[in-house]
């Protein structure tokens, strides 16, 4: 699998991170070659700072190289005194690791000796080198990402540019087509009513035209006696309409003084119920609030005791009467039926009907 630039750049910084494995190990080799030579040097009893001093120099070289590259990243200059770093710190790194076989003529041993700071020294230039190529890789990686998401960018606005072009070609072919069918249903519509104007004088035409030729072969008689009868035959229809009328009307009015009477004797009982049950009497706002419990038309009532509160008027307490006029707006009873159950008058039934309403929902 191909790995894109910006993951192969991750993993060249990876890589060189190993490049201080190289570091530490020719900074351990200097410490063990070099501390002989400097401990020949040194002051008796000083001899164990001797091993500071290579490892002073080395990492002078590395942190002035690691210096360098990070200055080189952000665009500033590594010449100058900085290359005077390096140059001191890399002269001194191999004068201290082929000192000690210089001064035994040990050219094989100098040359050997050499290699490590030679070696620190190449690896922390090639780092330099490479970590400028690295960020010049990634800059390169950014530009070509801005550029890539400008054109799509660009791309998306013109998409969006076609799609609400188009969009508004189908609007407008919408409402052209809608102009047009309005105009052809207008159209239409028109030659309908001209047909029905034309077929209904022609039809008042043929109709007057029979009328005539009935007036001239009938009498007068004739048509006296048949308006007679017709309107005998319109009395009699009247007659019974409003006898069927008055019919319904007396048959509701029972039907509706019976279901009166059913439901305040239901209330009654419900009511004398509720006040067996009741330790003390309720607040007026909390019976209108709270829904008084339906009590079972199973209740067990005396029948004699139940056809006489049947027989004579019944008229709650304040308390019940609000809780009805509550249930029966609810249920949509009629302020003449609350009155009959109630017993309260429809004056204030209205007024409780009235109070009901004002309360925002």
């Amino acid at each position: 699998m191909q790995l894109s630039t910006q993951e192969q750049v991750d993993q060249a910084e990876k890589v060189l991170r190993l490049s201080w494995v190289i570091v530490f190990g020719v900074i351990l080799f200097s410490v063990f070659t070099v501390t002989p030579l400097v401990e020949r040097s040194t002051p008796e009893g000083w001899e164990w700072s001797a091993p500071i001093l290579p490892l002073v120099v080395d990492v002078a070289v590395v942190i002035s190289i690691r210096v360098d590259a990070i200055v080189s990243r952000l665009g500033g200059s590594t010449t100058g005194w900085p290359l005077a770093l390096r140059v001191l710190t890399g002269g001194a790194s191999v004068a201290l690791n082929v000192g000690h076989s210089a001064l035994k003529g040990d050219l094989v041993g100098a040359l050997v000796h050499t290699a490590a700071p030679a070696v620190l020294i190449v690896v922390a230039e090639a780092s330099l080198k490479w970590r400028k190529e690295i960020a010049a890789a990634t800059a390169r990686i950014e530009a070509e990402r801005r550029e890539q998401e400008d054109a799509q960018r660009r791309e998306r606005r013109e998409r969006e540019d076609r799609a609400r072009a188009d969009r508004e070609r189908e609007q407008e072919t919408r409402r052209l087509e809608r102009e047009r069918q309005e105009r052809a249903d207008r159209e239409r519509r028109q030659e309908q009513l001209a047909d029905r104007e034309r077929e209904r004088e022609h039809a008042a035409q043929l109709a007057r035209e029979e009328r005539e030729h009935q007036a001239r072969l009938e009498a007068d008689r004739e048509d006296r006696a048949a308006a007679r009868r017709r309107e005998e035959q319109d009395r009699e229809d009247r007659a019974r309409k409003a006898e069927a009328d008055r019919r319904d009307r007396e048959r509701r009015e029972q039907e509706a003084a019976r279901k009166a009477k059913e439901t305040a004797q239901q209330a009654e009982r419900e009511r004398k119920a509720a006040e067996a049950r009741r330790v003390t009497p309720a607040p007026v706002s909390a019976a209108v609030s709270t829904p008084r419990p339906a009590v079972s038309a199973s209740v067990s009532t005396p029948a004699h005791e139940t056809a006489h509160d049947a027989d004579k008027p019944v008229k709650m307490t304040e308390a019940d009467a609000r809780q009805a006029v509550v249930d029966a707006v609810r249920e949509g009873r009629s302020q003449r039926q609350v009155a009959t159950l109630t017993g309260w008058s429809t004056g204030w039934v209205a007024a409780r009907f009235k109070e009901l309403e004002e309360v925002p929902a």
